[in-house]
């Protein structure tokens, strides 16, 4: 039975540039998994007053999350960190499945998951950095490596459109093998 790869990827932007590698990604693993995209943009921002009883749209994300057998991460790098509204899911994320019941545990406790990024220059690098360390403290089973980081062109601001090299493709193809042997293929 395949795999269901939930990718959840940090920018909002419709065409983002980390949405154009999750896209890829989707590409790379073809039918070897079944692969869906989270959709969270319209999630509040994690707020104890509104915990609980949950919102139903973090209700519906935890659902999904639950369901997936594995997440891929793809974050893009705002001020060497990943962005707000990806921090703001995994807050949510990392609150209990049953109200103030601690040990119910979380929608990703001992998920397994990968991250990759695309940025300028660093290639994610940072945000990677400090997004390897938030899952491992929310106790996510992480494949720390390998990781993707694609660094942008000057040429892919002014088109808008991300171009891989083929050192970016090779890492990539490696990343998707490595993952699916992690999460038991």
């Amino acid at each position: 039975m395949k795999k269901n790869i939930l990718m959840i990827v940090g920018s909002m932007r419709k065409e983002s540039f980390n949405r154009q590698l999750a896209n890829k990604i989707k590409e790379i693993l073809g039918d070897r998994a079944e692969v869906s995209f989270l959709e969270y943009s319209g999630i509040p921002y994690m707020n104890q007053d509104i915990e609980s009883p949950a919102p139903n749209q973090i209700v519906r994300i935890k659902d999904e999350v639950l369901k997936a057998d594995a997440l891929w991460v793809i974050t893009p790098e705002y001020n060497f960190s990943y962005p707000g509204v990806l921090k703001n899911l995994l807050d949510w994320l990392s609150r209990p499945l049953k109200e103030n019941d601690f040990s119910s545990g979380t929608a990703v406790k001992m998920k397994k998951v990968t991250i990759s990024g695309v940025s300028g220059k660093s290639a994610a690098g940072g945000a990677r950095k400090k997004l390897t360390e938030l899952l491992k403290l929310m106790k996510m089973e992480l494949m720390e490596t390998p990781q993707t980081g694609v660094a942008l062109t000057s040429e892919a601001f002014k088109t808008d459109k991300i171009d891989l090299s083929q050192t970016d493709i090779d890492a990539l193809n490696q990343q998707v093998d490595e993952f699916l042997k992690f999460i038991g293929e």
